[in-house]
């Protein structure tokens, strides 16, 4: 009995230890524990692979109207947008894959554009009272991005197989093969270094999503293919004139870079619009605003009918700028971009 009591006793003492080890450690503690304030995190994923992806739009494209509208030769039958793999390099079976930046031999990481953590982002994270009266408070997450080679597979049109029903042994809905179009051939996206602020709750910065940074090595888009189905013949594997393959515009490279600099500036702002009356909300990206020297794109590879076939040769576009009007009122223009996204 008196073992049973000391086992006891001991028992209690180990759970309100723990009890209290297991306590919210505020920011104050936890500054004292890890040597600042706040909470740093590192995400160290080298690659991520999608095998499919699909974007339904369940109600498709209203039957109602004529050429030029929104309804033209629509049916009203769900269709989605569908990545896959296009069989060839890293996007053979996968749709999207997403990976440590390598250099252009293939041999080893191009460190040149990676953090010197080596991580795929570093978050530092902080909470703050803000200033004034009201709502005031906020989350802070300050965020850098380690450039990253990004493989697109084909990118296509499907008709919608049906939800899952309530009950079903998997969540997979996918499209109809038998009723599929592709529209791109596939694309490589190859980002540099990236500094990013993302502020939640209340946003003094003024928008929920800063970039303000440099994209190191600037952006540079590869092997994209644009395909137009509308002259595709048979089974379109290009074997014969009755089974022509699909016209495409492939283009090698495009090469995107602040004017006058191999490296590209990004600054954009993107919020989240809630309801106003009858406009249920939308995502907006203002974009380009600092900008104010213009945009260098170089694109090598233009080939037209295939990729196969001979280059028509290079396009230079030098200092390119845009410009949006934020109030509506004539002349009200300002440099940059605005998108505006929303569904209907």
């Amino acid at each position: 009995m008196k073992k049973f009591t000391k086992l006891a006793l001991v028992s209690s003492l180990a759970i309100s230890a723990n009890a209290m080890a297991m306590q919210a450690m505020d920011d104050a503690t936890l500054g004292a524990t890890t040597g600042q304030d706040g909470i740093n995190i590192g995400i160290g994923l080298s690659k991520i692979e999608i095998e499919k992806l699909f974007i339904h739009d369940n109600n498709g494209l209203t039957a109602a109207g004529t050429a030029g509208t929104a309804g033209f030769g629509g049916t009203s039958t769900a269709g989605a947008i569908s990545i896959k793999g296009n069989g060839a390099g890293a996007t053979a079976t996968n749709g999207i894959v997403i990976s440590a930046p390598v250099n252009a031999a293939g041999t080893a990481y191009d460190t040149t554009r990676m953090l010197a953590t080596g991580h795929l982002a570093d978050l530092s994270i902080d909470s703050d009272a803000g200033t004034g009266t009201g709502n005031t408070a906020f989350i802070n997450i300050a965020a850098k991005v380690s450039g990253l080679d990004i493989a697109i597979g084909e990118i296509g049109v499907t008709a919608s197989n049906a939800a899952p029903a309530v009950g079903a042994t998997s969540i997979r809905r996918g499209g109809d093969d038998a009723n599929y179009n592709a529209v791109l051939s596939g694309l490589t996206l190859k980002t540099g270094k990236m500094d990013a602020n993302i502020q939640v709750g209340a946003s003094p910065q003024g928008a929920m999503i800063i970039l303000d940074t440099t994209m190191i090595g600037g952006l540079e888009i590869t092997n994209l293919g644009i395909l137009d189905n509308s002259t595709r013949q048979g089974a379109g594997d290009g074997t014969s004139a009755a089974n022509r393959a699909a016209g495409e515009i492939h283009i090698d490279s495009i090469k995107v870079a602040t004017a006058n600099t191999t490296d590209l500036a990004v600054d954009a702002k993107v919020s989240v619009y809630g309801k106003t009356d009858t406009n249920n909300g939308y995502l907006q990206i203002v974009a380009g605003t600092k900008n104010t020297t213009g945009t260098d794109i170089y694109v090598s590879g233009v080939k037209l009918g295939s990729s196969a076939a001979a280059s028509i040769g290079d396009i230079e576009v030098q200092g390119l700028k845009t410009y949006y009007n934020p109030t509506g009122a004539f002349g009200a223009n300002v440099i940059g971009t605005a998108i505006t996204v929303s569904g209907h």
